[in-house]
Formats: C-alpha cells, structure tokens, sequence
C-alpha cells in the first residue's frame, strides 16, 4: 500500500532552523575574526549542504560550513583552446600562501577558540557541538576555477566553485551553483521541490532502519541532484502525486543523462569521486519502489 499523505507531509517538514542557524553564526564570527592568523588573506566564509539548502529533516545534525582561501586557486584548463591555455600558463603566477598552510592556520585557531571540541578529519574539521550549539563540519578549500571553451585564458569565463584535497586527491565541487539552482528549482515548482527532497531524505533515512538499503547508498546530495533532474511538472497537487510522477519518470528516465544540481557534473557515473555509481542509484530505485509498495505503518 502507499505511505499516506499525512505521513508525506510529517516527512516534508524542514528541521531545525533557529539552532543551526545560531550556529552558523557563532562559528562563522570566530572564523571571520580579526585576530585569526589568516585573516589579512582573501578568503570568504559560507553554508553549504541542507542547512545552506534549506532541505534539512529533522535528524539532521552536523551543520556544513566553508571557508574559502580565495587568493589562491586551483583550475581546470581542459576546455581552454591551445592559444588560451598558452594564455593562461604565461600569466600564472605561483601561490606564496596555499591550502596546506590555510587549513593549518584554520585548524590552529579553532582549537584556540574550541579547545578537544575540535577533531580533524580527513576532509573535514569536526567542531562538537555544546549547549545550543549543533555539531559542525568547517571545509577548508581553495577557490577553483573550471575554465569555459570560449575563455581566453586570462579573462573571468569560469565557473567558481572550491576545491580541497583527500590525502593526495583532489575534490573540486560548486556549492553555491548548487544552491542557487536548487532554489530556482523549488521556485519554479511553487516550493514542492525542496519538500519532497525532504519526503525522499526522511524515507531514505526509514529505508536504512528498516533494511531495504545500506547506509552510504544514497547520500543526500545525490538525491537532490536526482530530484533536480525531474522536469517542473512532475511536482505538484499533493505529496502521493508528487512522489509517484517524479519515481515514475525516474525509472523511465536515461539514467546517464542526470545531472547534479550544480549541473557541472553527471549525476550517475562509475568511477568517480564525485557522481553516484550506478549500481548503488539502481539499488536505491528497487529498494524505493519496494517500500513505498511494502508500507503498512
């Protein structure tokens, strides 16, 4: 039998927002301090995930912070004809202070303010949360920059977005064209995406409990960008409608031409530190179907 439209609707419901909110702040001024040894640096201070999104349910716990080191980048110079990249390479002037000394200074200062609340991760910086501050991840990274085909290699025709590194990888993401698209998304089907990216979170999150699908299988990020993808029209009327007509297309749909939100990115792809593999977005689908056929709640 189908979940219920209440139940939809409980599911839809944004968690907290006063509380990672105050949070955000509180971090955000200590990370914009002038006593900071980076602050004489270029560098901006920003959400990102479903607090910055505002798709957070209400088990949602770590708010996502970043804090950008924008004097120096990283770019990708693939689109870039032989003249511009030339271009590019004789203006390039090497960075005097990079991500590694940035994420040291960074890490050196919230252990300052924070004290054994602050625990580095491998991506990451884990600050505990205390009182009615929630948990928190601050993201050091570095401005990247995807330079486009019509550029001139000197000019501003790029995509900025962050990057930071994993051991010896690099990640390079766009939180912000993330968000912006998310938001015209949510306005241009009069607010029932960001609803039913919550609906499908909060069902994801029943699914693991239950034991339909692994925990890891479907990150949320992935299933916003899965959502994204879903023409405008299949959002609307009520929460059973929306959720049948965005599943059903998702099942028809060629799963190799979904995007990310950001739309930079495919959204489906193996081997990739950034796409979802196919399997595990096939797995989730099945396993989807299968709950909302299986519901007895």
């Amino acid at each position: 039998m189908a979940i219920p439209e209440a139940q939809l609707e409980t599911w839809a419901k944004r968690g907290s927002v006063t509380q990672s909110a105050d949070t955000y702040g509180t971090i955000r001024k200590v990370l914009n301090d002038s006593a900071s040894p980076y602050y004489p640096k270029d560098f901006s201070v920003f959400l990102q995930g479903s607090y910055g999104n505002e798709t957070n349910i209400l088990i949602d716990s770590d708010v996502d912070i970043i804090i950008r080191l924008d004097e120096t980048y990283c770019a990708d110079t693939t689109a870039l004809a032989e003249g511009a990249k030339a271009n590019y390479t004789g203006t390039f002037t090497a960075a005097t202070y990079g991500y590694d000394e940035f994420k040291a200074d960074v890490l050196a200062w919230l252990q300052k303010e924070y004290g054994d609340a602050v625990v580095p991760g491998k991506k990451a910086i884990f600050i505990k949360g205390d009182g009615n501050r929630r948990d928190a991840d601050v993201l050091v990274c570095n401005e990247h920059r995807r330079y486009l085909a019509a550029s001139t290699g000197v000019d501003e025709l790029y995509e900025k977005g962050i990057c930071f590194w994993s051991g010896s990888i690099r990640i390079e993401n766009y939180p912000k064209q993330h968000a912006d698209n998310c938001t015209t998304k949510n306005q241009d089907t009069d607010q029932w995406f960001k609803r039913m990216v919550r609906v499908y979170k909060n069902m994801r999150n029943r699914m693991i409990d239950d034991g339909y699908i692994d925990e890891g299988v479907a990150p949320s990020y992935f299933l916003e960008g899965m959502l994204w993808s879903v023409p405008n029209e299949h959002f609307g009327t009520s929460y059973e409608d929306s959720f049948i007509n965005t599943y059903n297309w998702l099942i028809e749909a060629d799963r190799s031409n979904l995007a990310c939100a950001n739309d930079l990115f495919w959204l489906v792809r193996d081997n990739s530190r950034i796409c979802w593999p196919t399997s595990n977005f096939d797995a989730y689908l099945t396993a989807a179907g299968q709950y909302w056929r299986d519901w007895d709640a």
